[in-house]
């Protein structure tokens, strides 16, 4: 039997010892302010040259798209970048764009070999996104991902803020029914 998880922390995602963490990244890739941010600043330079050579192969990154570099100085080995979408209003095809940065982000991860994987709230800070709505798009997107493979092991959300954290927490049921396999 399938022994994948969803976890939920409050904390600082760039302390994890995880296969990867997760960026909610700018297009540009070149660092920004928010979880961005920190992951660059603990990172160190590797992070930022390797975005480099992204931008210079294909321009940056698109909205629901994901991008893949090294951890740098974080204990996580990789860091997937994903950049989330705006809240406009909702009418702009944000919750599809918001699904696909989880599942372009877990399609890396498998491809990379990572078992363990942590997510921040993608899109919830600056960009507006409703922090309900995204928790449910986020656990949503995740849990359909994981109980098709067996090649992720343990999903985390890792909360800043308590409003995320709240809202998360109102799917830990999705905990019981992926550890028991259903």
């Amino acid at each position: 039997m399938k022994q994948s998880w969803i976890e939920l922390i409050k904390g600082d995602i760039t302390q994890l010892h995880v296969d990867a963490i997760v960026n909610a990244a700018n297009t540009s890739l070149m660092g920004g302010g928010g979880v961005d941010g920190a992951i660059h600043r603990a990172g160190g330079p590797a992070i930022l040259e390797e975005c480099r050579k992204i931008v210079a192969r294909q321009g940056g990154c698109k909205t629901g798209d994901a991008v893949i570099t090294t951890g740098g100085s974080l204990p996580a080995k990789f860091v997937i970048h994903t950049v989330g979408p705006v809240w406009k209003g909702g009418n702009s095809q944000e919750a599809e764009k918001l699904a696909d940065c989880y599942r372009s982000s877990l399609n890396l991860a498998v491809e990379y070999q990572c078992k363990t994987i942590a997510f921040p709230n993608i899109s919830t800070g600056v960009y507006g996104f409703p922090k309900d709505k995204a928790a449910e798009i986020a656990v949503k997107a995740v849990s359909e991902f994981i109980s098709e493979t067996d090649e992720i092991h343990k999903v985390t959300f890792v909360c800043f803020d308590q409003e995320n954290f709240l809202y998360l927490s109102n799917f830990q049921e999705v905990r019981r029914q992926i550890d028991s396999g259903l």
